[in-house]
């Protein structure tokens, strides 16, 4: 257990900022947020506990890589439920702070190459390494859909009728997309393209891809939930 003197303490309050700099500079984004701050207040504490001014090293300087030495090791060793090797976790780190930097560098996102001469790797290691996110929180299948888990949706015996119904709804949500929306979920999820294929025959960046993606399925999904009918099955 940590005992912090009047001086440490003092530390700690006056470079509470500079913690939450640190956090920020991860990336982290999600239900996880408040826990990568936490650890770096933790960090911040442990940087006074040790810190000797008499070495002429100003706090700040030590403090910032004691603090993302232990957000590293938290995410290494905490947050990945399905673990990756630990040179994608790394990585990725790395190209989450140095997407950020270039973003602002460049006023927008950076495309995968320009990420990528940046680290000083392969586009596809870099790749991997920012789709590697849902290793992190992957859905189970004992998660409610609805009604019901997905583990019991698997199982359920199918209802032609039923099947119908969603081809058709799904069909009539699709043709209210764009003709981009259109060609990305084709090229997607029909012809199985990863996202930097996708990019470069859309003119976009993986990441690009990757939001647009996400954004295309989320209005989908809200079409079919106010598609007629679904109330009643739902309910």
């Amino acid at each position: 257990m940590l005992t912090i003197s009047p001086c440490a303490d003092n530390l700690v309050l006056g470079h509470l900022d500079l913690a939450r700099s640190v956090a920020r500079s991860f990336s982290v984004t999600g239900p996880d947020s408040p826990d990568i701050l936490q650890v770096a207040y933790l960090g911040l504490v442990k940087a006074s506990h040790r810190y000797d001014a008499d070495f002429g090293v100003p706090f700040p300087a030590y403090a910032v890589p004691t603090m993302a030495g232990e957000i590293k090791r938290y995410l290494r060793d905490s947050c990945w439920m399905v673990r990756p090797p630990r040179t994608v976790q790394d990585l990725r780190t790395e190209a989450a702070r140095a997407s950020s930097a270039l973003a602002q560098k460049l006023g927008r996102e950076p495309s995968l190459d320009e990420l990528s001469e940046q680290l000083d790797e392969h586009p596809d290691a870099v790749a991997e390494a920012m789709n590697c996110q849902s290793s992190m929180r992957p859905d189970s299948l004992d998660a409610l859909a609805g009604d019901s888990s997905w583990a019991d949706r698997l199982c359920a015996a199918d209802s032609s009728m039923d099947r119908r119904d969603e081809v058709l709804s799904l069909r009539a949500a699709v043709a209210e997309l764009s003709a981009k929306e259109k060609e990305l979920l084709f090229r997607r999820f029909y012809c199985e393209e990863s996202q930097q294929r996708v990019g470069e025959r859309l003119g976009m960046s993986q990441m690009q891809v990757s939001r647009l993606l996400a954004r295309t399925l989320v209005r989908l999904q809200k079409c079919l939930s106010d598609a007629p009918g679904q109330d009643a099955t739902t309910k």
